[in-house]
């Protein structure tokens, strides 16, 4: 069993959390690993909800990689960062009772926009003109100008990432294990004036990208990353690479990114 533990619950925004949260600090007490109210002090951080509380649980904590994160969900359904079940106790109470778990690292793309702090985001980055008509930009791998984008915008995803939103618009499924951030257009313009790839592709930890945008049109860019949106006005550049960040998160034997995507995909 784990020593010298403390967990912090990170708690979704729903009727049955407060009993939720309580069954599972009695739990982890049990095994001797004490809850915290302060995330800070926390050596693992547990998101108790889906998908979109494991990423809000991992962004609220600034991306931490002095700790680690597990997913705890509260409904009987497939999940792609989420291992654990609340209906499932005595599951979770055998898995840290014999330390029968792994602790995988998953990479993290830093996005800078203009001169800013750099943000950070565990799924994907998310470019796209906010005014009903498409978006020029020139696209940097490296400092080598590869292409004139004219489209509807950019979606820049980590392996894990890849699954979700990317793969929707014909990107690959990436194996996590691969350290790589994958590039895909929405909507992409090709005719005698504009030319693209016009397919997605994989950029090594090397091989940062930069958007920069045609500023001769207003157009007020809509960003996000990962669940949440980016409030930022006159974008001109965004630079995007491979973080040297990485998160740890605690996950169950025999169920690999390959397992989950097998569930929910296939």
């Amino acid at each position: 069993m784990m020593e010298n533990n403390t967990i912090y619950f990170f708690e979704p925004n729903n009727k049955n959390s407060k009993k939720i949260v309580s069954d599972l600090k009695l739990l982890f007490e049990d095994l001797g690993i004490t809850a915290v109210e302060r995330s800070e002090d926390a050596r693992i951080v547990a998101s108790v909800g889906g998908d979109g509380a494991f990423l809000q649980a991992v962004r609220k904590n600034d991306f931490r990689s002095d700790c680690m994160y597990i997913g705890i969900g509260i409904e009987e359904r497939n999940y792609m960062y989420v291992d654990f079940n609340y209906h499932n106790l005595a599951e979770i109470k055998q898995v840290f009772k014999m330390n029968n778990f792994e602790v995988r690292n998953y990479p993290v793309i830093e996005v800078k926009i203009n001169d800013n702090q750099p943000n950070y985001c565990l799924n994907e980055f998310t470019l796209r003109s906010s005014l009903v008509k498409t978006i020029m930009m020139d696209l940097y791998i490296d400092d080598f100008l590869f292409e004139h984008f004219n489209g509807d915008g950019i979606v820049i995803s980590t392996p894990t990432g890849s699954t979700g939103y990317n793969k929707s618009l014909g990107g690959a499924v990436v194996d996590p294990l691969i350290s790589a951030m994958q590039v895909t257009e929405l909507g992409s313009v090709n005719n005698n004036h504009h030319r693209t790839l016009g397919t997605s592709f994989l950029l090594s930890k090397a091989r940062p990208i930069t958007l920069v945008i045609d500023r001769s049109v207003d157009y007020y860019p809509i960003m996000s990353m990962d669940n949440e949106a980016l409030s930022v006005q006159n974008t001109e550049t965004v630079k995007v690479k491979l973080s040297d960040k990485t998160i740890n998160t605690i996950k169950l034997h025999n169920n690999t990114f390959w397992h989950k995507t097998q569930r929910n995909f296939l």
